[in-house]
């Protein structure tokens, strides 16, 4: 059996390396590796594949989110409603702005922000709101999509974990993550469900002004070279970067199908334990699996970390300390036992392998080390 990876970067890399190789080499051989072709060819590429009219490259996922931010004018002092259950980087990039992070709670199943929590946490002085698309679903977006223009807020997609799901309102129509809001953040990080071989990122947007902003922004506030008329910062895709990502996202849905292929194997094998709650799918929304994350019952979660490991199969904590629990963002406001499904999913939650290169046999290896633990 192959060695058991949490994602196989080298095995997906083998499968495609005569397409990489030649990519990577073409913009080497073109030394055009700030802002050369492959950037504007990807940034298209990528508009096509997601229907959205502007995809702004941008240096990494953390990246996005503040430029998306800054285009949209938050000031110091606003308030932006986030889910407490996230990576850091969703509320870090509101606190380095100097706006005002405002936590929520999540919903149970889906482990996305919920709607009623976010309206709860409205102010006179709330901005946005920033609903993530945790582990590769979509947030619920027409609830939240409908609260923000009830309060006139802008809604920031974080949809670094969730490229290529798709969103499916109730008169059926679809729309892919990231395409929904008034901006999204992307990020190309390597583990990602599309990822380069660094870092990477990109804004999208279906407003013309704001992604001509945005395009400032990213370029140092430039509109005319040495003209600096608004305050920006300096975060490109690099080239070598975006030819990596070119010729991956051809194959996305391929790698897409392989993860729920792997996700449906999970569940089969899972399936009624009462010590294991698998990943429950929205009915508004398809589940591209950037991770497989169970929720425990009945059993020590670190325990079965240790057990698997030990077993040379690799398992993450997503994530073992909330937001408003992090020290960097303790706020009176908030305390510990305020969120009680955040604290539950951060003491009860663990991922599997998950990837576009496991095979029968390892699936079959993992799901049985998992059920020897639980059914001890």
């Amino acid at each position: 059996m192959k060695q058991i990876r949490m994602v196989d970067l080298q095995g997906q890399y083998l499968k495609i390396k005569n397409e990489i190789d030649t990519a990577i080499q073409g913009v080497i051989d073109s030394t055009a590796f700030i802002n050369g072709p492959a950037v504007k060819e990807f940034q298209s590429d990528l508009e096509k594949y997601l229907d959205v009219k502007h995809v702004i490259p941008c240096a990494n996922g953390t990246d996005s989110l503040q430029v998306a931010m800054m285009a949209l004018g938050l000031k110091p002092g606003d308030e932006v409603i986030t889910a407490s259950f996230t990576f850091i980087a969703t509320a870090e990039v509101i606190a380095v702005l100097g706006l005002t992070p405002v936590v929520v709670d999540v919903d149970p199943d889906t482990f996305n922000i919920d709607p009623e929590a976010v309206e709860r946490a409205i102010t006179p002085r709330t901005r946005a709101i920033v609903p993530v698309h945790l582990f590769g679903q979509c947030a619920d977006m027409e609830a939240l999509n409908a609260i923000a223009q009830k309060h006139n807020l802008y809604v920031i997609e974080d949809t670094c974990q969730a490229i290529g799901a798709e969103y499916i309102f109730k008169d059926g129509t679809r729309k892919k993550a990231g395409t929904i809001g008034h901006a999204s953040g992307m990020s190309f990080f390597p583990s990602k469900n599309l990822g380069c071989y660094g870092d990477g990122g990109a804004i999208f947007t279906n407003d013309d002004k704001l992604a001509e902003q945005m395009r400032r922004v990213v370029n140092h506030g430039m509109t005319v070279r040495y003209h600096h008329d608004y305050v920006g910062v300096n975060s490109r895709l690099d080239t070598i970067q975006a030819a990596v990502l070119k010729v991956k996202l051809q194959y996305l849905d391929q790698y897409i199908n392989a993860r729920q292929t792997a996700a449906a194997y999970y569940d089969k094998a899972f399936a009624g334990h009462p010590k294991l709650k698998t990943p429950v799918r929205a009915p508004f929304s398809t589940h591209v699996f950037h991770q497989y994350t169970l929720v425990t019952k009945d059993l020590d979660r670190d325990e079965m970390q240790k057990f698997l490991n030990s077993k040379n199969i690799p398992a993450m904590i997503y994530y073992p300390v909330p937001m408003h629990l992090q020290k960097a963002y303790q706020d009176p406001r908030y305390k510990e036992g305020d969120f009680p499904v955040t604290e539950h999913l951060s003491k009860h939650v663990i991922s599997l392998p998950m990837h576009t290169e496991l095979d029968e046999e390892q699936l079959e290896y993992i799901t049985s080390a998992v059920l020897e633990f639980a059914n001890r």
